[in-house]
């Protein structure tokens, strides 16, 4: 029996964006499809099971290893934990082994893929859960504690690996598995954005969707093979890091190295100790890494790549100057799966995000939808091989996709040349170290604390983590304005909502600037 929620709850077909560069042969799909035979079973079949696939500081795993526990995990979900084609499976993890091999192992059993960050709360999981009517989470057990107080009617069970469950279940069963024939426009994976609290936004992206990325930015800018060994920051919940670490290192055939926790120096230790060539992290990482790499063997490193904020030139300049490598900047977007507009380092620009890559392209338009002269800030529309595709938001859906082209809230210019550069934001969007925070979350969390009357958030910038949360505040009882509380407050947000969105700077105000009719003028907050 097929769940047919994801797919029922697709946009109209008049809601969504056009496709561009389908016709290519690279991104021609056969309309029966799992995504799984290509990225993983193939390489089994082809003599390469024996070839690294995945490396972390304390293990090894072959395509061969990689294979056989995601047959043995799907077994475990349509045996013992009734899991029906079509149904959500949260995935919840640091980026470690086990995590893929449940990705895998989902779409092989016909489920659709729901990776999320694992610093999420209870609240924030709920959340989603709801929202995406999740039946099955696949946990590591150090992330336990948060999804076993969830408290949701769509929810059925939760398995934990870590602690042994999940690992008991498995070892009894068979290591090869029949995957579930899905089609080519079956929803492999809903991505949430931002926004995980309130009515957050999903977005699905097919089968199709998740091997056609692999024949566009990785082809255009990395020339991967067999033997590169991929690493970096971004967690798998993001589809950046699902791109980075998984998609385009198995498509290719190469390996990934999975750091659970990482932070410059891990990413230094493993490009020196296992000779990584392809590194994927944000621009306040390539900051703090051109400051470190001179204590460290960093010669095997040939791409470098940014993305989730733009890439400040001097940071580009200075990691240029220390290791002779170019970082290739890129914009992508949870709505798009991938990167979309990025360079390679025959046709660099510093300082500009770069062009259309192949499967897509992309323009500058006014608030009419109107092309705008070169060197003319206006909004960034793009189309090609992915677009948006939000379930149960035909409101949303339809401020993403204007005649056809999808808008990415960004504002770009365009030179001569047909390089982007970016020049802002259009939306209250912070990003921050590379996480994208939504203002409007962040204020709907403040504003359960007992003692905040009315708050208004804005992004403040900064030169290491590119900009700050900052929460302006007006108390009910403004004589408690202190520094005490602002800790107190802070502390606070990080127990009910993910700690990357906490405020780092609190204002108290006695009021927030307005107009008259009751709109906050966060330009002023600015």
């Amino acid at each position: 029996m097929k769940d047919h929620f994801a797919q029922n709850s697709l946009p109209n077909l008049e809601l969504q964006p056009e496709y561009a560069f389908l016709d290519l042969p690279q991104f021609q799909r056969p309309e029966n499809l799992n995504c799984v035979q290509r990225l993983l079973d193939d390489h089994i079949e082809n003599g390469k099971g024996d070839n690294v696939c995945i490396r972390t500081f304390d293990e090894v795993w072959t395509y061969r290893d990689l294979y056989e526990k995601a047959n043995q995990i799907a077994h475990v979900l349509v045996d013992d934990l009734d899991l029906q084609s079509g149904n959500r499976v949260l995935l919840r993890s640091c980026n470690n082994p086990m995590m893929v091999a449940c990705w895998f192992a989902v779409l092989k059993a016909g489920g659709i893929v729901v990776a999320t960050m694992p610093l999420l709360r209870s609240k924030e999981l709920t959340t989603l859960i709801d929202c995406a009517e999740i039946s099955h989470v696949l946990c590591d057990a150090n992330l336990a504690e948060e999804v076993n107080l969830v408290q949701s009617d769509f929810l059925k069970t939760s398995c934990f690996y870590g602690d042994g469950t999940l690992e008991n279940l498995m070892a009894s069963k068979p290591k090869t598995f029949k995957n579930y024939s899905t089609k080519s426009e079956d929803i492999a994976i809903i991505g949430f954005t931002s926004g995980t609290t309130g009515n957050p936004k999903m977005t699905a992206h097919y089968h199709k969707d998740i091997l056609n990325i692999c024949e566009a930015f990785p082809k255009y800018s990395l020339q991967p093979t067999e033997q590169d060994v991929f690493t970096g920051s971004p967690p798998i919940g993001f589809t950046f890091g699902l791109g980075g670490l998984v998609l385009f290192p198995m498509y290719f055939g190469a390996s990934t190295f999975l750091i659970e926790n990482p932070s410059p120096d891990l990413l230094l230790e493993a490009i020196e100790k296992h000779r990584i060539t392809i590194c994927f992290t944000a621009p306040t990482a390539w900051r703090i890494l051109t400051e470190k790499s001179k204590d460290y063997n960093i010669s095997s490193l040939r791409k470098c790549i940014s993305a989730g904020e733009t890439l400040p030139l001097k940071i580009w300049e200075d990691w240029y100057k220390t290791t002779g490598l170019k970082i290739i900047d890129g914009i992508g977007a949870t709505e798009m799966l991938h990167i979309f507009i990025s360079s390679n380092e025959e046709n660099m620009k510093p300082g500009a995000t770069g062009i259309a890559i192949t499967g897509y392209e992309a323009k500058i338009i006014d608030e009419n939808g109107m092309n705008v002269p070169n060197d003319t800030p206006g909004r960034l529309a793009v189309r090609g091989i992915t677009g948006c595709k939000y379930l149960n938001r035909s409101e949303k859906q339809k401020e993403y996709v204007e005649n056809g082209w999808n808008i990415t809230g960004d504002i770009f210019k365009q030179d001569k040349d047909g390089y982007f550069w970016f020049v802002a934001r259009g939306d209250d969007m912070i990003i921050s170290s590379g996480y994208n925070i939504a203002a409007i979350e962040v204020e709907s969390v403040l504003l359960t604390h007992e003692e905040i009357l009315e708050c208004a958030v804005v992004g403040l910038p900064d030169e290491e983590r590119g900009m700050l949360v900052c929460a302006n505040i007006v108390l009910k009882n403004q004589e408690k304005a202190c520094d005490e509380l602002i800790k107190s407050i802070q502390n606070w947000f990080k127990k009910n909502a993910a700690p990357y969105k906490y405020p780092r700077v609190i204002n108290f105000l006695d009021k927030l600037p307005k107009t008259e009719t009751g709109k906050i003028q966060r330009f002023k907050l600015k």
